[in-house]
């Protein structure tokens, strides 16, 4: 029953009982409802809310979910863009590498502007990031990273997200379910 509609059930039920005291001689009472009627109106809306609170607590843990994967994807293509820009260097090892400001002046190999500030700081939308697991070699005297993870572990888990992610330099999402970095299911 619609809450609306138990509403109209006790007004019709209160303007009923009005006119059977008015035809009876009795003192007609004054508007308002009884303690009976408004226990029952806030016992119902109280069902209501134990039922959409945990729906919508999951809703947040699914779009949290949804915004890390989009955010390792966002990773990927900023580490893809990166050895496209700075051949020598290979893919960056720290997220820091991959964003700075537009502010401070042109790219550089140490502050290459192709991530969003928000992503670089390692946290977003309840979720915390890493780059982790870089392979170097090391070619004519300089460094070069061959090889990369992006991880993507929820802030608490079961609040701010269910499942861990994990994607490698191939570009493959994985997920760990109880929410860490030993992600061995694929994300289709």
């Amino acid at each position: 029953m619609k809450p609306n509609s138990v509403f109209a059930l006790l007004l019709r039920r209160r303007r009923h009982a009005d006119l059977l005291c008015g035809e009876a001689g009795y003192a007609r009472r004054e508007g308002g409802f009884t303690l009976m009627e408004l226990l029952i109106v806030i016992s119902i809306m109280l069902i209501l809310m134990l039922i959409a609170i945990p729906n919508m607590l999951n809703l947040r843990s699914q779009a949290d979910e949804t915004s890390a994967i989009q955010s390792l994807r966002a990773v990927y293509q900023a580490e893809l863009q990166y050895q496209t820009n700075y051949p020598a260097n290979g893919f960056a090892c720290s997220l820091q590498t991959l964003g700075g400001d537009s502010s401070s002046g042109a790219p550089s190999p140490q502050k290459a502007e192709l991530l969003q500030t928000d992503l670089t700081g390692g946290q977003k939308s309840g979720y915390t990031f890493n780059l982790v697991n870089c392979t170097k070699t090391t070619v004519n005297n300089q460094d070069m990273f061959t090889g990369f993870e992006v991880t993507a572990v929820p802030q608490a888990v079961g609040k701010t997200g269910h499942r861990g992610f994990c994607m490698d330099m191939a570009g493959e999402i994985k997920s760990d379910p109880s929410g860490g970095t030993n992600c061995t299911v694929p994300i289709q």
